[in-house]
């Protein structure tokens, strides 16, 4: 059912085995770059060791699953390897979620320990009495302290190194199991992708650790691979600026939004980008407009790329050299295979729209407890990504939509990305997110959320106008609905169920029954 975690011919290797190999090769060169100080990989890989050592003599054994819940920065990633170099795996938590929701994850995964910042305190405090399964809970650095550096262990590429929980964007999370092998095939993949340097890139990365894009590409990337990473705890543009230009980042790694907020930085602070050869952008669809700003002001190019957690999680991105496509995800990063696929299964030709699938040593083992979730989400050995997309002659993919978010008027698909493109392209939009209602008469309509620049001389009225200057009559949103900001999860994505629920509120009926014009 999901393809292997290995490629033949290829030895199983462990992310401890494959982090210690680049800490001997290099052990003076500063592998994170931090705030609070920077770390060599020699001092990475004996403070990880220590950690290790304390799981052990606390009873943490192969195979436990251990809660990670940190901020970005050096003790992220020393407790990340050492829940590994324990032999157990690593459930990352997001910063984000409320109790009742991180209590759910930990239960799910019958964490037995939880590792915390200091700064989270008293919040791991609160998990520690509604879950049952938690034996031990630590902060990082008394653990780093307290622990005595013993033999670590290399687990078998098969196994699980991580279970990261999707956002639960559309229900309950899952958690995805993605083992050692999963992982640093994705590692290679990405830095043959985007032709990284060993001991020259630095990537900033202020996208939070616990998210796969950040997990993968900020942070095994580099300690993988002889790169270093500059983390940040929170994202705020001069402080984001300022780090660029004190570390001499050369890759910058961010969402859309991130992107359009940095373009409002004045003019004093681009010199601080100069060392920056290009940025990346995932995690939700790059509105062109963006783009186009951002680059003619900073200099720099945008590789836009994709992947699901799932996937480890990169499955492709436009190359450096080019050619680079704007609206492309990419092509396939070298290792994964992609193919447009119809509802049956059957494989699509180019240009036709269907859902995106991957194949690979990158994607996950399964949804941990979820068999029947998991076998739906494949076509044999095909992960379904849930992406409605399209592949062109020279194989580069393009993502028209969600499956879920496809809205049809009167039989009639409307992609709301679509109609998202437009709105950025009206000069007082700052966001824009196109939902579908239910309609009694039409089935569905579109129903818009914009924000707009701060004294902007534009109303939903002319928003409207503007649509109906460039869109289909069926395409043009029936509602535009002013908005102070639209509601994102940790990855940069908008919740548009929370939209769903905001345009009920609005509306004061059930969004099941009919609606009328």
């Amino acid at each position: 059912m999901t393809p292997t975690t290995d490629r033949p011919g290829e030895p199983s290797q462990s992310i401890p085995e494959a982090f210690r190999r680049a800490a001997c090769e290099r052990p003076e060169q500063p592998v994170i770059l931090a705030a609070e100080g920077d770390w060599t990989y020699g001092q990475l890989d004996r403070a990880s060791d220590r950690l290790a050592g304390y799981l052990q003599v606390n009873g943490i054994a192969a195979g436990d699953r251990v809660g990670l819940y940190c901020t970005n920065g050096g003790e992220f990633a020393a407790a990340y390897l050492g829940i590994l170099k324990a032999g157990a795996t690593v459930v990352p938590l997001n910063l984000m979620l409320n109790p009742r929701e991180l209590a759910f994850i930990l239960a799910d995964a019958g964490a037995r320990a939880l590792l915390h910042h200091t700064d989270l305190a008293a919040a791991s405090a609160l998990l520690g009495g509604e879950v049952p399964s938690l034996a031990l809970r630590a902060p990082i650095g008394a653990a780093i302290a307290e622990g005595a550096e013993a033999p670590g262990l290399d687990p078998p590429g098969a196994e699980v190194a991580a279970i990261l929980y999707t956002s639960g964007t559309t229900g309950r999370p899952k958690g995805a199991m993605l083992t050692h092998a999963n992982l640093i095939a994705n590692t290679r993949g990405v830095r043959s992708a985007l032709n990284l340097v060993p001991g020259e890139d630095r990537l900033l990365v202020v996208l939070p650790m616990f998210h796969a894009f950040a997990a993968t590409v900020g942070m095994l990337v580099p300690l993988l691979h002889g790169l270093s990473l500059i983390p940040l705890a929170r994202f705020e543009p001069k402080l984001v600026s300022a780090a660029v230009g004190r570390h001499g980042a050369t890759v910058f790694l961010g969402v859309p939004s991130m992107y359009s907020l940095l373009l409002r930085l004045p003019a004093e602070e681009l010199g601080n980008w100069r060392s920056v050869r290009f940025g990346v952008s995932g995690g939700a669809a790059m509105p062109q407009a963006v783009m186009s700003a951002f680059e003619a002001r900073f200099g720099f190019p945008i590789l836009e790329g994709d992947g699901p957690t799932e996937c480890s999680p990169v499955t492709s991105v436009n190359p450096p050299a080019g050619p680079r496509k704007p609206g492309s995800i990419g092509p396939p990063i070298p290792g994964v295979e992609m193919r447009i696929a119809a509802p049956d299964g059957a494989t699509l030709p180019d240009g036709e729209h269907g859902e995106v699938c991957v194949r690979g040593p990158n994607v996950m083992k399964g949804y941990w407890g979820l068999d029947a979730e998991t076998r739906a989400s494949f076509f044999d050995n095909w992960f379904r990504t849930g992406d409605l997309g399209y592949r062109d002659p020279d194989g580069y993919f393009y993502l028209v939509d969600r499956i879920k978010d496809l809205i049809i008027v009167n039989g009639m698909n409307v992609y709301p990305r679509m109609v998202e493109e437009v709105l950025y392209r009206h000069p007082a939009v700052v966001e824009a997110a196109v939902v579908g209602e239910p309609h009694a008469l039409h089935g569905e309509i579109p129903v818009a959320f914009v924000v707009i620049k701060p004294q902007a001389a534009a109303d939903a009225a002319a928003l409207r106008d503007w649509c109906r200057e460039h869109l289909g009559r069926h395409e043009v949103p029936r509602r535009v609905m002013l908005v102070e900001a639209l509601p994102r999860n940790a990855a940069g994505k908008v919740l548009k169920r929370e939209l769903r629920r905001q345009g009920e509120v609005e509306r004061g009926v059930d969004l099941r029954g009919a609606v009328a014009d």
